[in-house]
């Protein structure tokens, strides 16, 4: 084993739990992308092995489904859906429920971290006209995202990236999990309404912000792309990061939207932590590391690339360094449908636990936050807690753990 690619590697991931690291001004993006810019200036890595380890799959992959999530925001269609709600005359219970189906619903066809920032705000509107306390709204949309995400290979940047590098079946992956994100919802809904019961009135003035002006045409042509994408995938005829770019090109040729604009909102962050990642994480297995640790946990008897074992580690690890980074650390032990489905789902839900866990509840209480709006971490804790543990016992009985 290397101990400078170690170290290196040690720090990286020290990097990913701290969210940054003490005395510099690096977030997470910037500690992978330094790490892999070192281990590459001292020969760890040359440029054709680092190259060679980022996925171009995944990448793209990643990046169309960015730009077909920007021409919704950009058309004001997530304004507009949520501003619908308003319209929906429930209590506040069901309220809550119908917000968390539909944030659920955008969540498992476009990047859940958009469908938060274009709905918070506007959520909080909607709570404060209607004299609901927003709390458990917004917590609702964070838990709802998160889960509705696992539905499907495109729900979110890790379920992106193992679907890709395993090849996942989109269809065969769609049916097997969809009952327990369902049922999953319906528990974190439940949790919800039980821990706010007979709280949810409160006077609230949060200011306006201002959205995108909604566009019809701009929505429907966003939702004619993304219906044909879903079908490919589903076909299964084609890569899906060929049809994702497809469907990117398509929309970026456009006459009323800028193609600046739309590219403002890719998360060209997100892109360059996978980036530093893979170039990391390649270097940790050149060096023998990855092997000889997975070698002392067999020699204990337990296999942490299959069943229990790497549905607990990943939801362990998905709380200390993110989910993103903690899915790129076990992918390349695992190598079959099972495990990566697995893989896929625990690292989601576990999302949910505490708030660094999933940046959609960073960006849910960050908005929040924005509009006078504060929720601890000890608020997000009461209701993250238990919907965890529920949605995990969910997914491990409902895709035959036991």
């Amino acid at each position: 084993m290397d101990p400078i690619t170690i170290l290196i590697f040690t720090i990286v991931y020290l990097g990913m739990i701290l969210g940054g690291l003490p005395g510099l001004a690096l977030d997470r993006t910037g500690v992978a992308l330094v790490g892999a810019i070192v281990l590459v200036a001292l020969g760890r890595v040359d440029v054709s092995q680092a190259w060679a380890a980022v996925d171009p799959s995944t990448m793209m992959l990643l990046f169309g489904l960015m730009v077909v999530s920007a021409q919704f925001r950009l058309s004001g269609s997530y304004a507009r859906v949520t501003r619908a709600l308003a319209g929906v005359h429930l209590g506040a219970p069901l309220f809550l429920g119908v917000v968390m189906a539909v944030a659920g619903g955008l969540s498992a066809l476009l990047a859940n971290d958009i469908v938060c920032l274009a709905m918070a705000p506007v959520l909080a509107e909607v709570c404060a006209a209607r004299r609901y306390d927003p709390v458990p709204h917004l917590l609702g949309l964070a838990c709802a995202a998160n889960i509705g995400s696992a539905a499907t290979l495109i729900g979110n940047p890790q379920n992106m990236l193992i679907g890709q590098v395993l090849n996942l079946s989109f269809s065969a992956y769609l049916f097997r999990v969809l009952p327990v994100v369902i049922i999953g919802m319906a528990a974190a809904w439940g949790v919800i309404a039980f821990i706010y019961r007979r709280r949810w009135r409160k006077e609230i003035t949060v200011p306006e912000v201002a959205h995108p002006t909604f566009d019809f045409w701009e929505t429907a042509k966003g939702a004619v792309v993304l219906g044909v994408l879903v079908l490919g995938f589903l076909s299964g005829v084609g890569g899906r990061e060929v049809w994702a770019m497809a469907g990117a090109g398509f929309l970026l040729m456009s006459r009323r939207m800028a193609s600046r604009d739309m590219l403002a909102l890719v998360d060209w962050q997100l892109l360059l932590l996978f980036a530093g990642l893979f170039v990391v994480n390649h270097a940790l297995s050149l060096s023998g590391a990855t092997g000889q640790a997975m070698g002392w946990f067999a020699a204990l008897g337990i296999d942490i690339t299959q069943g229990g074992p790497l549905f607990l580690l990943v939801a362990v690890l998905s709380n200390l360094v993110s989910n993103v980074p903690a899915v790129m650390l076990l992918l390349p032990g695992v190598h079959d449908p099972q495990s990566g489905m697995l893989l896929a789902l625990s690292s989601t839900l576990a999302g949910n636990l505490v708030v660094v866990g999933s940046i959609a509840n960073i960006i849910v209480l960050d908005q929040a936050a924005r509009q006078h709006i504060r929720i601890s971490w000890k608020q997000h804790a009461a209701v993250g807690i238990p919907v965890t543990i529920a949605s995990l016992l969910i997914a491990w009985v409902g895709v035959g753990m036991v």
